[in-house]
């Protein structure tokens, strides 16, 4: 199936859940990330959600993290093409973007190589972990930054797609794992 084809088909199932389906979904989906073993690491980049879009609330994720002393790293965008990496302190302060994302408006910049897990947002994917974004190609960007040993994980509301992603490019990188409410898929 082509990206933009996953793109409408997720953004119609998002808008199907009701606010109080995708909170439950999402805790599910948090409590299972304890499945992976990730927590002798520091440095977790993490997305904040979009509320409108309906996308995987990561504020039970942030607060799982804190509660490990864990290193919250969040994004902004920094250009038409790139982000930039805030660690996320009691003293950040979020302002929302013209596409409604919540980012830092200031602080301590992260370089990519220091982060050790992304957890990364996504429309849909497939079981060879490929992922459909938003299509703006900041995450492919990011990731392609980071250590090759960084570990890939997508959050997802709903099931992976069993025909692979067919418009794949070259420049898109593969997932290590994709946590759902019902399971966790390791690539």
């Amino acid at each position: 199936m082509l990206k933009s084809e996953l793109r409408k088909k997720y953004n119609r199932l998002r808008t199907e859940l009701s606010t109080e389906q995708s909170s439950d979904l999402s805790l599910v989906l948090t409590n299972h990330i304890l499945q992976i073993s990730i927590w002798d690491f520091f440095y977790f980049h993490i997305f904040l959600s979009i509320e409108e879009k309906k996308e995987v609330d990561t504020l039970p994720l942030i607060t799982l993290l804190q509660g490990k002393d864990k290193n919250i790293v969040v994004p902004k965008v920094a250009s038409k093409t790139a982000m930039a990496n805030y660690l996320l302190t009691d003293t950040t302060t979020l302002k929302k973007s013209a596409w409604g994302v919540p980012e830092p408006v200031e602080g301590i910049e992260v370089p990519e190589n220091k982060i050790d897990v992304v957890f990364v947002p996504l429309m849909a994917f497939d079981t060879l972990g490929n992922r459909v974004g938003y299509g703006a190609g900041f995450y492919d960007g990011f990731l392609r930054k980071c250590r090759k040993e960084t570990i890939k994980i997508g959050l997802s509301l709903f099931e992976a797609e069993q025909e692979p992603i067919t418009d794949v490019h070259e420049n898109d990188v593969k997932l290590n794992y994709c946590v759902t409410p019902e399971r966790i898929y390791t690539f």
